[in-house]
């Protein structure tokens, strides 16, 4: 139970983080400040911050089976951020689904990548130890 509320809360956080940070980009009548491509790499950035910090908090308690445990991770976060985007981004910016996927939605795929990506380099690093 403890190790699910953990990966639930590591998968919230790396949502929580770029969605409140936006709002620093935004002025008082809900439009972007700043121009869109430097928004865009912004918000990049800081997902990929707090995914890398998400991911080492999250390794750093597992002792074994690490390519299943970024398997599982890596779905699980993903799924998690664009279910809290369908319900909370898409419907705020009310923009259309077909959008958001190939805008935002697909991005999300760095999130199971890079958790796969650590589980495999730790399974093997163990293997060869």
């Amino acid at each position: 139970m403890k190790n699910t509320l953990r990966l639930l809360l590591l998968g919230l956080m790396t949502w929580a983080i770029p969605f409140f940070l936006a709002f620093f980009f935004m002025d008082k009548n809900g439009q972007l400040s700043i121009d869109l491509f430097l928004f865009k790499t912004i918000m990049i950035i800081t997902g990929g911050i707090s995914g890398a910090f998400a991911i080492i908090i999250f390794f750093r308690k597992r002792d074994n089976a690490y390519l299943k445990q970024g398997i599982i991770a890596g779905i699980i976060w993903f799924a998690l951020n664009v279910i809290i985007d369908l319900l909370v981004l898409v419907p705020m910016s009310q923009m259309p689904y077909n959008e958001y996927f190939t805008q935002i939605g697909l991005r999300y795929l760095m999130i199971p990548i890079m958790c796969i990506t650590t589980g495999y380099l730790l399974e093997i690093k163990t293997f060869k130890s």
